[in-house]
């Protein structure tokens, strides 16, 4: 069995995010609290295929496994706002409280940085209470990415 974590970074990311949840709740028969719809085809009642993108709750909600982040708060205000709002965990929408203006160092060296630890902590969470093993391998290929790619 695969498990997923989706991890939705700056306005763009956050946004796409935002659709592929309400798509996969779709998909998936969840309503947009997180319980399952009561008239749901017998397929998608299979647990098993449902915990590949979220966590069961032991009320039996459905919470997607995903982490939003921006620096700036209003994309993320939107999705706490939204028809959604009760569907994700509150800890996994992370924003700042201004961005980066477009400007790489700032969003590198400072306004970012402030966010960093919090971020990680709330991914390593989310991640070992999963158990995953692939995820390590898939953070290495980001760092090595990160040291090859050129820089704006």
């Amino acid at each position: 069995m695969r498990e997923c974590v989706t991890i939705h970074i700056g306005q763009a990311g956050v946004q796409i995010g935002n659709a592929c949840w309400e798509l996969y709740c779709l998909e998936h028969g969840i309503e947009p609290d997180g319980q399952m719809r009561t008239d749901s085809p017998v397929g998608w009642k299979d647990t098993a295929l449902l915990k590949t993108f979220f966590s069961a709750t032991r009320s039996g909600k459905y919470v997607p496994r995903a982490v939003y982040v921006d620096l700036e708060p209003t994309v993320v205000d939107e999705i706490q706002i939204g028809a959604y709002r009760n569907l994700f965990n509150p800890e996994q929408l992370i924003t700042g409280k201004e961005d980066a203006a477009s400007n790489y160092a700032r969003g590198y060296y400072t306004v970012g940085r402030s966010l960093l630890d919090l971020v990680m902590d709330r991914i390593r969470k989310l991640i070992s209470a999963q158990g995953y093993r692939d995820f390590w391998f898939s953070m290495l290929l980001v760092v090595e990415l990160g040291l090859v790619l050129p820089r704006f």
